[in-house]
């Protein structure tokens, strides 16, 4: 069990560090809920997305190597951080709508993104609900399929009773509620892409993951690689679930960088 618990640790933890100051922050409301989001620098946009049971703080120290060429916007996902709390079933697509409304009314029309765990698979769905949007994305840990029920040690572990064992939930939202939601729904994430809807996702896609990651089935890779058009696989090495973290992130920022900007290189 304790063995359980810490894989499910490292599966969910942030790190969390403040040191920019956005140059917006506020609440939108879309399909009757409150999302907020804060934006940094100037640029192309750039939407970065956390992971479930996470809010936008976990890419906070992120922000200053991206903010010089991006116009980055740090998202709180329906039902974490500060956004609304969950009110309803857990659906990956009703969180990509949200999102999708979020950005419409932001006026973007074209943007780069990238997600980790649960941002990722909400890039997947966003992708399927409007095509044009994403020129390009980096999922971290996610590759648009994947079920709680798969998994019955996490289930077991992530309860509102285990809440301590998981200290970033404090920090990264602002009331118990959201907590409490959080972890009941947890045991209904589960999303699934079929090889066709696979095939029509058209922006050009770096999946990245370790290869220590539990959560991520190596069929799975083989079968998204074979299916998504324009995709590449990066695996790293004795690398569990956070790939972009700690002492990989220099790797991440320089990989990403690049991957980012092949479009722009292009069309120069």
């Amino acid at each position: 069990m304790k063995k359980n618990i810490f894989i499910l640790i490292l599966i969910l933890k942030a790190t969390i560090i403040s040191s920019q100051t956005p140059s917006k922050s506020e609440f939108v409301v879309v399909n009757g809920k409150k999302i907020h989001y804060e934006r940094y620098g100037k640029g192309d946009p750039l939407l970065f997305l956390h992971g479930y049971s996470l809010s936008s703080k976990s890419w906070e120290s992120y922000v200053s190597d991206f903010d010089k060429e991006y116009e980055v916007y740090l998202i709180d996902l329906t039902g974490h951080g500060k956004s609304t709390p969950f009110t309803e079933q857990l659906s990956i697509r009703n969180v990509a709508n949200d999102l999708l409304a979020l950005i419409q009314h932001l006026g973007l029309k074209k943007i780069k993104a990238v997600g980790f765990s649960f941002g990722g698979d909400i890039l997947y769905q966003l992708a399927l609900l409007n095509p044009d949007l994403i020129e390009s994305m980096i999922t971290i840990g996610a590759m648009g399929t994947w079920d709680v029920n798969d998994f019955p040690q996490y289930q077991k572990g992530y309860t509102y009773e285990n809440k301590d064992n998981f200290p970033w939930l404090k920090t990264s939202h602002e009331t118990d509620d959201h907590i409490k939601a959080l972890m009941h729904q947890f045991k209904n994430y589960t999303v699934y892409l079929s090889n066709e809807e696979l095939q029509k996702i058209s922006p050009e896609v770096l999946v990245m993951m370790g290869d220590d990651d539990e959560g991520m089935d190596f069929d799975e890779v083989a079968r998204v690689k074979k299916h998504l058009p324009k995709s590449d696989i990066w695996i790293l090495p004795n690398v569990s679930h956070g790939a972009h973290e700690n002492e990989n992130k220099e790797e991440f920022v320089i990989k990403a960088k690049k991957f980012l900007a092949k479009d722009k290189n292009t069309k120069k």
